[in-house]
């Protein structure tokens, strides 16, 4: 993100998973990365993470905090989402219902078969991503708005809808950051539209940032 920048306020589903390594990404790549626990701490946020976990734990915690309703409103209003690993399922159709795909749980195995591969994913500059596939999901179905934008064993593990992407390995449990500054800088440049459309200028926004 350059130095003019929004400075995205991004949150992290924090009900189960691995929420934590998350932040730290998030963190180094200049956003201001917060949990997300309650209602109240989704206002105010420029983009969202459904980290990894187990899917049925999260969307329990989703029901049992109330979240549901929120995480809605802000895939409505346009503002980025990121699905990681559990996260991807939780996200498509037949759950949360925010990007047009199904899933298939555990599709690569269960624990014991975790693996990790090389993963060229479209968008993402500098080479392949390092991906960590613990019980990871696969991309079963696609709608016809969804670009699948990875590949692995003949399955897609990374696609896009509007706002909302979701992979299905891990880019938080290793040191390379290029997909966290890659939705750092969407949520930044989401932002930055959202507030030049409402009739903030640059310095309006960044007072906001240092509010928030």
């Amino acid at each position: 993100m350059g130095s003019a920048a929004v400075r995205p306020k991004i949150g992290v589903l924090a009900v189960q998973g691995g929420f934590a390594t998350h932040l730290a990404h998030l963190n180094s790549a200049g956003a201001a990365a917060v949990e997300v626990r309650t209602p109240d701490d989704l206002v105010g946020l420029d983009g969202l993470i459904l980290p990894g976990g187990e899917s049925t734990t999260i969307t329990m915690g989703i029901e049992a905090a109330g979240l549901e309703e929120g995480i809605r409103e802000h895939h409505r209003e346009g503002k980025p989402v990121l699905g990681t690993c559990a996260g991807m399922i939780v996200a498509d159709r037949d759950h949360l219902g925010l990007i047009d795909i199904t899933t298939r749980r555990n599709a690569f195995g269960r624990q014991l078969a975790s693996f990790e591969d090389e993963v060229e994913v479209e968008g993402i500059d500098g080479g392949p991503v390092h991906g960590v596939f613990i019980r990871a999901p696969w991309v079963e179905t696609v709608g016809p708005g969804v670009e699948v934008l990875a590949e692995l064993r003949g399955h897609p593990v990374a696609a896009r809808q509007g706002p909302v992407t979701v992979v299905s390995f891990h880019p938080e449990l290793t040191a390379d950051d290029r997909i966290h500054r890659w939705f750092a800088g969407s949520a930044s440049a989401a932002a930055g539209n959202r507030r030049a459309g409402e009739g903030e200028e640059p310095g309006e926004q960044a007072e906001r940032r240092q509010q928030d």
